[in-house]
């Protein structure tokens, strides 16, 4: 696992609450990586490399750790991703409709 990835993790977890850890699998496009997700379903990933990479996330930061391809995501990550999506499309929509209004007062 590079360091400054586990820097990283170090600070995202330390600055919230609620934090787990999801190992995901190697696959043939990426390489084993960790989710990291918070009480309120934020979450960020980074690569850890290998199986020793899961040693070094749960030594660097203390997060309880799970396996994604055996308990799946949190339903508040799941929540989160939607919610955000949702956000995004109102977005566009009102910079649709701004758009349309100021072509409209040409």
């Amino acid at each position: 696992m590079r360091a400054k990835d586990l820097a990283y993790l170090q600070k995202w977890s330390a600055s919230r609450t609620g934090v787990e850890g999801f190992v995901e699998p190697e696959t043939i496009v990426n390489e084993m990586s960790v989710v990291f997700v918070d009480g309120t379903g934020e979450w960020t990933r980074r690569r850890i490399g290998g199986p020793k990479g899961i040693d070094a996330v749960f030594q660097g930061t203390g997060v309880p750790l799970y396996f994604a391809e055996e308990t799946g995501y949190p339903q508040r990550m799941r929540d989160r991703i939607e919610k955000d999506r949702i956000v995004r499309e109102r977005l566009k929509q009102r910079e649709r409709r701004a758009r349309l209004e100021q072509e409209r007062e040409r």
